[in-house]
C-alpha cells in the first residue's frame, strides 16, 4: 500500500506556516552553521558566515522567483509564495554571495571554497521541504515505496498529472490518485552523500576554489539523472529538459574550475577573513 502525504502546514493566525518554507529556512540556517565552523577551524573571522547567509537568502529568493517569471510568464507569482525554481535560487543567491564578497574585499576564491560543503548540505534541506508539501514529484510508478500527494502541487491525480504531459493507463479516473516516484528523497540522499565527500575533503590540499568545482559536478550530475524520473512539462529534446541542460552547464563548469583551481596556491584571504586572525594574535 503506497502511503498519502498529505501537506504539512501550520496556521499562525493570517500567517500559514508551510513544510518548505521551514525547510528552506532550516537549509539556510544549516549552511551558514557550517560556514561558520569551517572559518573557525581556519582561525578565520566568523562574521562572514552571517554575511554570506543574508545574502543568500536575498538573492535566492529573487532569483527563483525571476527564473519561474522567465518560464511560465505568470508575474504574479512575485508577489506570492509559490513560484520559486531552484536553479534560479541557486543563480541568484550565488551572484548576491559574490557580490558582497566583492563588498567586503573577501577573494571569490574563498567565498566558493568555503561554501561548497554548506550548498550540499542545504540542498537535502529544502527537498525535504518539497517532499512535505508535495511538489517536484516523479512519475507514476508501481515501486512498493511510491508515494501519493493527494493535495501535492498539483495532486497525483490523473489529471494532476497530465498537467505535466505524463502518460497514465486508459480508462483511469482522472481523480484517481496514483503514486508516483518520491524524487524528492532520492535527490536528498544523492546530495547527502554529496556533501559528506565535500566535507572530508575541505581539508585537503588544494587550490581554494576547486571544492565550489567539485560541488557544481556533484549537483549537476545528480539533477541530471533525476530529471528524467521527474514529472515535468518543460522537455527540450525528447525526454530532456531545460534543468538537464542546464546540468550540463554546471558539470562543464565544475570541471573547468577543478582543473584549473586545484593545482593554484591559495589566495590571501583578504582583511575581513583574517581579522579575527589578527586579533588573536
Amino acid at each position: 500500500m503506497n502511503p498519502s502525504i498529505p501537506p504539512f502546514k501550520i496556521p499562525l493566525g493570517p500567517i500559514e506556516v508551510t513544510g518548505y518554507g521551514l525547510m528552506m529556512m532550516v537549509g539556510f540556517l544549516m549552511a551558514g552553521w557550517l560556514v561558520d565552523r569551517e572559518l573557525r577551524r581556519r582561525g578565520l573571522n566568523t562574521d562572514y558566515a552571517a554575511d554570506m547567509t543574508v545574502a543568500a537568502v536575498i538573492g535566492g529568493i529573487i532569483g527563483g522567483k525571476l527564473w519561474w517569471v522567465a518560464l511560465t510568464g505568470d508575474m504574479g507569482s512575485l508577489f506570492s509564495r509559490s513560484g520559486l525554481v531552484w536553479y534560479g535560487g541557486f543563480v541568484g543567491g550565488t551572484l548576491a554571495v559574490i557580490i558582497n564578497g566583492w563588498r567586503l574585499k573577501v577573494p571569490t576564491r574563498w567565498t566558493a571554497h568555503l561554501v561548497a560543503p554548506a550548498l550540499a548540505a542545504a540542498y537535502p534541506l529544502g527537498r525535504i521541504g518539497c517532499f512535505m508539501v508535495g511538489d517536484d514529484y516523479g512519475i507514476p510508478t508501481t515501486v512498493p515505496w511510491g508515494v501519493k500527494f493527494p493535495q501535492g502541487l498539483p495532486p497525483t491525480t490523473a489529471s494532476g498529472l497530465a498537467q505535466f504531459g505524463v502518460a497514465v493507463p486508459e480508462g483511469v479516473d482522472p481523480t484517481t490518485v496514483l503514486a508516483v516516484h518520491p524524487t524528492q528523497l532520492y535527490e536528498v540522499a544523492l546530495m547527502l552523500l554529496a556533501f559528506m565527500v565535500l566535507w572530508k575533503l575541505r581539508t585537503r590540499v588544494g587550490g581554494a576554489g576547486w571544492l565550489f568545482g567539485l560541488y557544481l559536478v556533484f549537483a549537476g550530475t545528480e539533477r541530471f539523472l533525476i530529471e528524467f524520473l521527474r514529472a515535468k512539462d518543460d522537455r527540450l529534446l525528447g525526454t530532456f529538459t531545460i534543468a538537464q541542460a542546464t546540468s550540463i552547464g554546471l558539470i562543464m563548469v565544475g570541471a573547468f574550475l577543478i582543473l584549473q583551481l586545484r593545482p593554484l596556491p591559495d589566495p590571501e584571504v583578504g582583511p575581513h577573513l583574517s581579522r579575527a586572525a589578527r586579533a588573536s594574535g
